[in-house]
């Protein structure tokens, strides 16, 4: 298995404009493959935007969702792939033939759609479906698997990928910098922003707090470290439709160290080699193959009502 470079990137999305947005994506695209990285990783619905969202009825969620691989957007990733030498992975929106939508990440290469992936737990529209299966690809002897935000609060939908092979997660997401129960948290002013360039003190201390990157920090190095894996983190900086965003994308190694991470708050990427050799050497490995699962399986599997999380994620979001 050869050593690959990785590219994890962030920007300022603008809400519904797919055009522009995939403009950013080609500029950023172009410039890592420059830079030599194998493949460049997008944040969760970087295509479409995501916030916006919210406010969608079922017919405008259809006019922006997309099928996947025939949609205009997939195509266009196709080509910037191809004209760049790159691997990109992306989010948007998808539908299917039933007028079902859906929460999608795709991986594609210069040939076409190399994988896709619906996030299992959405909650931004009440009319998302939630998908029912996990992902796991390869390339040059890598295997890569992928999980869109919440999906990787779930800790079972980590260990599960990682089960399935997973040598490196891609985990797009759209978040910190929102309400919530747990201590520290809240929005970051959008004034903060605006002012960035005269004061880019108290956006980075907003940024860097438990509002942001500090709560991040709580969980994330630790689903590296658990399960022994790479994780390719990815998120937007700036406005997302009213909400603020604060970046960090970032590159975690098995040993739950950050090799990479975007301290701009222009659009941006950071890039590094992953080294194989890691994967043997952290401790996650160890505890897989130490795991027991005679002692938990019918623990883990036990009935519950998992739908009262996508109902109160719901009713947070109105």
């Amino acid at each position: 298995m050869d050593n690959i470079k990785i590219a994890t990137a962030q920007f300022e999305n603008r809400s519904g404009d797919k055009n522009y947005n995939l403009s950013v994506i080609e500029r950023l695209s172009e410039k890592a493959s420059k830079e030599g990285a194998d493949i460049i990783s997008f944040h969760e619905c970087s295509i479409t935007g995501y916030t916006f969202a919210r406010h969608l009825s079922k017919e405008g969620m259809l006019n922006i969702a997309e099928f996947i691989p025939n949609g205009e957007s997939i195509q266009k990733l196709i080509a910037i792939s191809k004209k760049h030498n790159i691997i990109l992975l992306a989010g948007l929106f998808e539908k299917d033939e039933n007028d079902n939508i859906y929460k999608a990440y795709v991986c594609v290469d210069k040939n076409g759609l190399v994988a896709k992936y619906r996030k299992l737990h959405p909650f931004i529209n009440p009319h998302i479906t939630p998908g029912n299966e996990y992902c796991v690809f390869e390339h040059k002897g890598w295997k890569f698997g992928i999980l869109i935000c919440y999906d990787n609060n779930i800790i079972e939908n980590v260990r599960a990928t990682t089960l399935l092979g997973a040598d490196v997660i891609f985990m797009p997401h759209v978040t910190m910098c929102t309400p919530s129960t747990r201590p520290g948290a809240g929005f970051v002013s959008p004034k903060l922003w605006e002012n960035r360039e005269k004061d880019p003190t108290s956006l980075r201390l907003e940024f860097d707090g438990m509002k942001g990157r500090d709560w991040l920090m709580k969980w994330l190095p630790s689903r590296a470290y658990d399960n022994g894996i790479y994780v390719v983190f990815s998120n937007p900086i700036g406005m997302d439709d009213d909400q603020l965003k604060n970046g960090c994308s970032m590159i975690i190694d098995p040993f739950g160290d950050v090799i990479a991470e975007c301290r701009s708050f222009d659009d941006s990427f950071v890039s590094t080699t992953l080294f194989s050799k890691k994967l043997s050497q952290a401790g996650g490995t160890r505890y897989i193959n130490a795991r027991r699962p005679e002692l938990y399986r019918d623990i883990i599997g036990r009935n519950h009502e998992s739908e009262q999380t996508v109902i109160w994620l719901n009713k947070q979001e109105e």
